[in-house]
């Protein structure tokens, strides 16, 4: 395991390679954003209102490409399926008792179910966090397989909630717990906690891609998500990612960005308006 020295240096040498001005790299992380409203105060007329944008978003920006996904609570998957113009977008939701994961299991299955069956195309699920803490590795291993069994053909990205595991091998052992029991994807955080998705954190769990591919033969996604809000900052996860697992896992099969507030930066970045862009 590397020590928290030298993937401090590790990651100051990456950042350093981070090419600013490069604006396709800019409109790939874009086209890499899960775009998402989770909140308290969502309901119908706010989640129609980010998907008219999504709909609108290929006119008003020809040279740009779309997002890859919408992510919103699951009792809006079908309105969003009913209302999203392009097939392209996923529709991914949360599930299993989002943000803590402290509810029945039976209620994580039936929740993940009933999305799929509503219309998501992804499931975001919440590894129980304090049974790993407690090493009850069995238990949560066996959970995500039988999540990933209730979603049949839908992606399963596992959350980790990074910030709130107590080590580096913590994080490295819940990617690894996660992806053996059949993850597609593993995602930092949930967005509610501090810290959310760290520099650390995303290239511990991409190193833990990478080994895990080279053994299994089975590649697994990345999404770095909570507080993301800068081109600076998705920029530089991208470039760990690149260093890490290579040019191939670029593209929105292979990795994401959970954000609400990235993709108006990202166009401020690319365009430089005399008027602040506010589209989402």
């Amino acid at each position: 395991m590397i020590t928290p020295e030298v993937l401090t240096e590790k990651l100051k040498e990456i950042k350093s390679r981070v090419s600013s001005g490069d604006k396709e790299m800019m409109k790939k992380c874009f086209s890499f954003i899960d775009l998402t409203t989770l909140n308290t105060t969502d309901n119908n007329q706010v989640v129609a209102a980010m998907i008219d944008k999504v709909n609108r978003f290929r006119k008003a920006y020809p040279d740009m490409p779309q997002v890859a996904a919408v992510c919103v609570y699951p009792n809006y998957v079908k309105p969003v399926k009913e209302k999203l113009e392009d097939k392209n977008v996923q529709i991914a939701c949360v599930t299993g008792g989002f943000p803590s994961s402290q509810t029945f299991l039976s209620v994580k299955l039936a929740e993940t179910a009933l999305a799929v069956e509503k219309g998501a195309d992804e499931v975001d699920m919440v590894l129980s966090a304090g049974a790993f803490i407690a090493g009850e590795y069995d238990k949560c291993a066996q959970e995500i397989s039988l999540i990933k069994a209730a979603a049949g053909k839908a992606h399963v990205k596992v959350i980790l909630e990074t910030g709130a595991l107590p080590s580096h091998e913590h994080i490295r052992l819940a990617s690894v717990l996660a992806m053996e029991a059949g993850a597609d994807f593993i995602k930092t955080s949930t967005g509610k906690m501090d810290p959310p998705a760290t520099p650390e954190a995303v290239y511990i769990m991409a190193m833990a891609i990478k080994e895990y591919q080279q053994k299994s033969g089975r590649k697994v996604g990345l999404k770095p998500a909570g507080g993301i809000a800068t081109t600076e900052t998705a920029m530089f996860y991208a470039q760990i990612v690149q260093e890490v697992l290579g040019s191939e896992w670029l593209s929105p099969e292979w990795f994401r960005l959970g954000a609400s507030r990235l993709a108006n930066h990202l166009l401020n970045t690319i365009y430089q308006p005399e008027t602040e862009i506010k589209y989402f």
